[in-house]
């Protein structure tokens, strides 16, 4: 009993040294383990994302008059301020004092008369687009009926319908436009017999020539104000309808091949409380050199956008305002997405590093679209997973990491 006691007593003694020699261990072990590297995490998840092109563009009118003087003479002053509406065929734009009928010589007669002849044919030719628009609008009026029919019974896409209703709404603004071009014209031709009009008498007998507005709408600028003798030709006012406004907005040519006529458009930062919706009516085909604030030269290409709201949306606009224009080129409603700040090159790939068990686990992922703050998510991910925002060099697979709290 004496030989079991003493083991038991040597056996208590060992305890004694082995309990504080694996608490220094555990305390050097502790010691020389690195410490947890601090890191901002978000999460993988799945939600609607958009892909945009986006670039400033500059609203427009769409059908822009710079009414000249007919004749040379004397220009009366000009009272009209831009801003001031005026109605076709009736606002006086200007009144000009034609120069003494001994200044129209033979030649200048037969030149009168040509300009008349001219501005008669071109009358012709307005009116003859004019009825190719309304054919071509009363046709495609026609076939909409006609599919709209066959894509209520579901004969038909909706892809289909839609088209039409594309090619309804560009005939109507085709009509429209012609209408306009037969207004002008026939001022042109009643413009061009005032070159021939004469009085008896010679120099105070001079009867004055009115110039109406060719449309309704308002006065854009004035480009000649005080009285003033002009020449035959100069420009004297601008006017225009404001309510046919658009945007043009100058693309690289490498973005502009990506745009196609009816994606949707967001106008922001044009002054009101909400962005404004938009469509592309126009790629223009030809491109055009461009310097950038860096002094590099650029191939841009111009895109012309349709308001989509009600002109009460944007009737603050005018011709010439700065906006910025977001083409949608790309866009889905439930895609699995991460911040593009969590991606980093592994290889020839991606990949982002995943934290799990307060460690950061290399991730290669496949990803498809992005923008400027997600990035699609094709493979590697599954959802939920909490992903390393803005990794550093000290972050590596398998390093502690421990999310920074979000007040810092």
């Amino acid at each position: 009993m004496a030989e079991t006691a003493g083991k038991r007593k040597n056996g208590k003694r060992r305890w004694m040294w082995i309990v504080p020699a694996l608490a220094v261990v555990a305390l050097v072990v502790a010691a020389l383990r690195p410490d947890p590297v601090e890191v901002d995490v978000a999460t993988a998840d799945r939600g609607p994302m958009r892909v945009t092109l986006d670039e400033e563009g500059e609203t427009r009118v769409r059908d822009r008059y710079v009414i000249s003087a007919p004749v040379s003479g004397r220009v009366l002053r000009i009272e009209l301020e831009p801003g001031d509406p005026v109605l076709a065929d009736d606002t006086v734009l200007a009144t000009l004092q034609p120069a003494p009928p001994l200044l129209l010589d033979a030649r200048t007669r037969a030149e009168a008369e040509a300009r008349v002849e001219a501005a008669d044919a071109d009358l012709g030719l307005a009116r003859a687009g004019l009825a190719r628009a309304q054919a071509e609008f009363r046709y495609a009026e026609s076939e909409f009926e006609r599919i709209n029919r066959l894509a209520e019974d579901q004969i038909v896409s909706q892809e289909m319908r839609d088209t039409l209703q594309l090619q309804v709404d560009t005939g109507r603004e085709a009509r429209t436009a012609a209408e306009f071009a037969v207004r002008t014209a026939e001022h042109n031709l009643a413009q061009a017999r005032a070159t021939l009009v004469r009085d008896a008498d010679a120099g105070a007998g001079q009867k004055p020539i009115t110039i109406r507005s060719p449309v309704e709408g308002v006065v854009l600028r004035r480009l000649r104000e005080s009285s003033a003798v002009v020449g035959a030709g100069e420009p004297l006012i601008e006017v225009a309808d404001p309510s046919r406004l658009e945007i043009v907005a100058d693309f690289l040519s490498e973005d502009a091949v990506k745009i196609r006529p009816g994606a949707t458009v967001l106008i922001e930062r044009w002054g009101g409380d909400r962005p404004l919706s938009a469509v592309v009516r126009r790629v223009e085909p030809s491109g055009f050199t461009k310097i950038s604030a860096l002094g590099v030269e650029e191939q841009r290409v111009n895109v012309v956008i349709d308001f989509e709201d009600a002109r009460e949306a944007w009737v603050a606009l005018g011709d010439g305002y700065r906006v910025d224009a977001r083409v949608v080129i790309w866009e889905a409603q439930e895609v699995l997405r991460v911040p593009t700040s969590s991606l980093f090159r592994s290889g020839s790939g991606w990949a982002v590093f995943t934290v799990s068990g307060g460690h950061a686990r290399r991730t290669p992922i496949e990803i498809g679209w992005r923008n400027g703050l997600t990035a699609e998510v094709r493979s590697g991910l599954d959802g939920g997973e909490r992903v390393v925002l803005y990794p550093s060099d000290a972050v590596a697979d398998d390093t502690p990491v421990k999310e920074r709290p979000l007040d810092e």
